[in-house]
Parts: structure tokens; C-alpha cells; sequence
């Protein structure tokens, strides 16, 4: 089981690598106003799922609706494309696979919502 103190961690790493990414670093960057801030949010995301801590209180769909335009299936694989090998560099394989298989499944959620919201907007 992953700790608070491995996602404190692998947090940051993960999204110093998102920033540097060629394809991701411009969405992000743009995206996002204050970098401290916005990984607090992301350790409170991943505690609440990995750990089911509470931690986290926002809304993640809205948050990806309001830059649906990136929201693009290329942009879903590299995103998981750099989870998986952060992941794979700074934890034991059977939690990074645990943090793959979860990712995998919230992008996939993230995508559906952010498709049903433009069709929606199309009736």
C-alpha cells in the first residue's frame, strides 16, 4: 500500500516531469496559476483515493471541463505514458501498477464527462 509520504513525493516528481513534457507542458503551464497550490490539491486527490483519507474536497470534472479543448485522447495517453514511468522509477511495481490501474480509470472518466459535456451542448 502507498504512503502519504511516497504520494508527497511522487507528486511533485510527476508533475516536474508534465511541465518539461513537450506535448503537456504548454496545457499545464497555462492552466495553472499557482504551482505550491495546485499539487497540495493533487497529494489530497490521490490521498483520498489511494488511501480514502477525505483529503481531497474539489471537483475534479469541472476543473478538466473548463480546459476541455486539451482534453484530447493524445493528450490522455502521454499523460498516462509519463504516470506509468514516474510511477515505475519511484515505487515498488505492484503499487505503481495499483496507481496505473487508477489513473487509467479516472482518465477514462474525465474523457467520458468532458465528451457527454460537449454533446450536451450541442442539443
Amino acid at each position: 500500500m502507498i504512503t502519504e509520504d511516497q504520494i508527497d513525493r511522487l507528486i511533485p516528481a510527476f508533475y516536474a516531469r508534465v511541465r518539461d513534457d513537450e506535448m503537456l507542458g504548454p496545457i499545464f503551464n497555462v492552466a495553472i496559476d499557482d504551482w505550491p497550490l495546485h499539487l497540495e490539491k493533487l497529494q489530497a486527490f490521490w490521498s483520498s483515493v489511494m488511501l480514502t483519507s477525505g483529503r481531497y474536497k474539489g471537483q475534479p470534472m469541472a476543473a478538466h471541463i473548463r480546459h476541455e479543448g486539451a482534453m484530447t485522447r493524445e493528450n490522455f495517453i502521454r499523460w498516462l505514458a509519463l504516470w506509468k514511468q514516474v510511477t515505475e522509477e519511484l515505487l515498488d511495481p505492484a503499487i505503481a501498477a495499483n496507481l496505473q490501474e487508477k489513473a487509467g480509470r479516472i482518465a477514462e472518466s474525465l474523457q467520458l464527462g468532458v465528451h457527454y459535456h460537449r454533446d450536451s451542448r450541442i442539443i
